[in-house]
């Protein structure tokens, strides 16, 4: 089995062809990039209602771009002509929007996913490594949640993911197409938009600071999250794809729980000014505590590299050169 640490990750591995739904969204780009950086061929499948060419402008002209909808099961086929491995990100990801729109989170997450998996073993792909969500674990009490713990939905969003999860379980197990389920925790890094429906308290903690706007804080703030830097994100991905056991899934975080006041205190540290707080109601869908074990994934090779304090202290430094 691989070792896939930053250093040794893809480097040295022969040229493959990788297909990355939702590769112009958040956590994607940042997989385009890493694999675009380690001489693999990337090619972008996404429909653009929520990802932004913007955030490929790193890698213009060095991957391929297929614009098209998950939902679409004729247009993927193409897409995934000749990929050796796919990385499931499409997904409506919002668990308020999925509260609101129930029937549109089931096409995209749950049927998108089916058509997904379907495409990829009719196009002989070797892996499709699925993007999870810790919405699965709900409201559960038997913290940090482990891969075996109890799934409770607070959500559809949550729900559609438990699916999605069952899918890639089904497909490995009945029809012989390798899958690997990660189960994110709170994602956060550079290049996430404030504006962005996936876990984005911290993006928006720092836009507020940046402006000197007190910080407003759903619910009462001792909600607990597990926030993982997409860096992470990006090493487990190669581990799914390259050293995972098939029909798995993995928890992916940094193990270390932290309040949204914890939160709060520290964006003050860093920042040197302190704001005020502004509580408002809990959002539906919304769980109270989220932490997670990863001894599972790190059995793999996996270890968190970047730190909450540290990775906060950066973007702040690069919020503050931009505004001068």
């Amino acid at each position: 089995m691989a070792n896939l640490h930053e250093e040794s990750a893809v480097s040295f591995l022969p040229c493959r062809t990788w297909v990355i739904t939702g590769g112009a969204g958040f956590i994607g780009s940042h997989l385009a990039k890493a694999l675009v950086a380690r001489g693999q061929r990337v090619r972008i499948v996404d429909d653009f209602s929520s990802g932004s060419a913007e955030n490929l402008r790193p890698v213009a002209g060095q991957v391929e771009c297929v614009r098209a909808d998950i939902r679409n099961f004729a247009a993927l086929g193409p897409a995934f002509a000749g990929a050796d491995y796919v990385l499931h990100h499409a997904a409506l990801v919002s668990v308020p929007l999925s509260v609101q729109k129930p029937s549109e989170t089931y096409q995209i997450n749950v049927q998108g996913t089916s058509n997904v998996l379907e495409a990829a073993r009719r196009a002989g792909v070797k892996r499709v490594v699925f993007a999870g969500s810790s919405a699965v674990y709900g409201n559960g009490t038997d913290l940090p949640y482990k891969e075996s713990s109890a799934r409770n939905f607070e959500s559809p969003y949550a729900l559609s993911k438990q699916i999605g999860e069952d899918l890639c379980r089904l497909y490995a197990r009945s029809y012989g197409l390798e899958t690997v389920t990660l189960i994110y925790f709170n994602v956060f890094g550079p290049g996430q938009s404030a504006k962005s429906p996936y876990a984005a308290v911290i993006a928006k903690f720092l836009e507020w600071a940046a402006q000197g706007k007190p910080l407003g804080i759903d619910w009462n703030g001792r909600q607990s999250r597990d926030f993982v830097h997409v860096q992470d994100v990006v090493q487990a991905n190669l581990l799914a794809a390259l050293s995972a056991r098939s029909g798995e899934s993995y928890n992916v975080a940094s193990g270390k729980a932290c309040s949204l006041l914890e939160l709060a205190d520290l964006l003050d540290r860093i920042s040197g000014q302190k704001l005020p707080r502004v509580f408002r109601p809990k959002r539906p869908g919304d769980v109270k505590l989220s932490a997670a074990d990863i001894s599972k994934i790190r059995a793999l090779g996996f270890e968190p590299k970047v730190s909450l304090q540290d990775a906060l202290a950066e973007m702040w430094a690069q919020l503050k050169n931009q505004a001068e």
